[in-house]
C-alpha cells in the first residue's frame, strides 16, 4: 500500500473545530504506520504548536507556512509530505473513520485517476440557515450528497470534480500544482483563499492538472466529510462575497484552461432583468456575479498588458 500523506492547512483555526477535525483523523481505521500526518500552520496569530495536539501520531509533524494563503500552505504540505498519495484536510472538516483506508482501496482500484474525493459532504450548522438564504448555501459553501460513483478525464464536469474537504491527489499531480502556482507564464495564478480574501479554485485547478497529465478525477460516496459551519458563515454579507469570489476564480480558470474569455456585456440585459425582477439574497447575489465578471476581466487585462511587455 502506497503511503498516504494527510495534510492540515490552518489559518487562526476555531479551536474546537481544530480539535473536532484532528479528533477524526485520530479515530481512522488504517494503521498509523501506512500514513502521516503534517498539520501547517498558515500564519496563524497563535502559533497551532500550542493549540493542535498531534503527539498522538508517530508520523505526525507541525509546519510553520508564513506565506499566507491556502495554496502556499497546501504546496508547503506537498514539498514536505513524502506520501505517494496525499489527502487535504480543512481544519473544519471532520473525516469518516474508514475516509483513509477507502481512499487508499480506491487508489489502488482507479489507477487511471490523479484526483478523486468525498461524494458527501454534509453540514454540521452552528445555527441552521433558514430561508431564503438556505437555498442559497450548497452554491456557495462545499456541500456535496451522491448517491453513485462519478469520473471523468474531460473538464468541466462538475459531479465528477472533487471538492476541497478530503481531497485525494497522486503525488505527480501535486508535484505538478506545486510547480504551476509558482509559474505565472501559464495563465493567472490562482490564489485560493488568503486570510479573509474568498477566492477559491485551487482544488479545481488540481483536477485541471491532473486531467492535463493524463489522469482523470472522481467523487466516491463511501468517502464521507462533515463540514463543520460556524454562524458567521451563516450571513448574507459572507455568503455574497463568498460567492463573488468564487466567480472570480472560476472565470480565471476558464481562460487559463479553456480560452474561455468572457466579456462584462454578456447577458447584460439578462442580469438587468434578474435585478429588477428580484429582491433580497437573490438580488444581491446577482449583482456579486455581474461584479466579479468586471473585476475578473481587469485582472485579465492586467495580465495580458504584463505579457506583452
Amino acid at each position: 500500500m502506497a503511503l498516504i500523506s494527510v495534510i492540515v492547512c490552518s489559518h487562526n483555526p476555531r479551536d474546537a473545530y481544530l480539535l473536532r477535525s484532528l479528533n477524526g483523523l485520530r479515530n481512522q481505521t488504517l494503521d498509523m504506520k501506512s500514513w502521516e500526518l503534517l498539520l501547517i500552520d498558515n500564519a496563524s496569530d497563535q502559533p497551532l504548536k500550542l493549540r493542535g495536539d498531534i503527539s498522538w501520531h508517530p508520523n505526525g509533524r507541525h509546519v510553520r507556512e508564513s506565506n499566507l494563503g491556502l495554496v502556499f500552505a497546501r504546496c508547503r504540505g506537498i514539498r514536505e509530505s513524502v506520501g505517494e498519495i496525499l489527502i487535504f484536510v480543512d481544519d473544519d472538516n471532520v473525516l469518516d473513520p474508514n475516509y483513509l483506508s477507502k481512499a487508499a482501496e480506491l487508489a489502488s482500484n482507479w489507477p487511471i485517476l490523479g484526483a478523486w474525493g468525498a461524494g458527501l459532504i454534509l453540514p454540521e450548522f452552528e445555527v441552521e440557515p433558514q430561508p431564503p438564504l438556505s437555498e442559497f448555501i450548497v452554491a456557495g459553501i462545499a456541500l456535496r450528497q451522491a448517491s453513485a460513483p462519478r469520473w471523468t478525464n474531460v473538464l468541466p464536469c462538475v459531479h465528477a470534480t472533487p471538492f476541497g474537504p478530503g481531497l485525494c491527489v497522486r503525488r505527480s499531480v501535486a508535484e505538478a500544482y506545486w510547480r504551476l502556482s509558482e509559474d505565472s507564464s501559464k495563465g493567472p495564478i490562482i490564489t485560493g483563499r488568503i486570510g479573509n480574501v474568498l477566492l477559491g479554485g485551487d482544488d479545481r485547478e488540481l483536477s485541471y492538472v491532473a486531467t492535463d497529465l493524463g489522469m482523470g478525477v472522481g467523487t466516491f460516496p463511501e468517502l464521507r466529510v462533515l463540514h463543520l459551519i460556524p454562524k458567521e458563515r451563516m450571513s448574507e454579507a459572507y455568503l455574497v462575497k463568498l460567492i463573488q469570489g468564487n466567480t472570480i476564480s472560476n472565470i480565471l480558470l476558464e481562460y487559463k484552461w479553456l480560452g474561455i474569455s468572457r466579456s462584462p456585456l454578456r447577458g447584460l440585459l439578462s442580469l438587468l432583468e434578474a435585478i429588477l425582477t428580484t429582491d433580497g439574497i437573490e438580488r444581491q447575489i446577482h449583482i456579486a456575479n455581474w461584479r466579479a465578471r468586471i473585476t475578473a476581466k481587469k485582472l485579465l487585462r492586467n495580465l495580458t498588458s504584463a505579457y506583452n511587455r
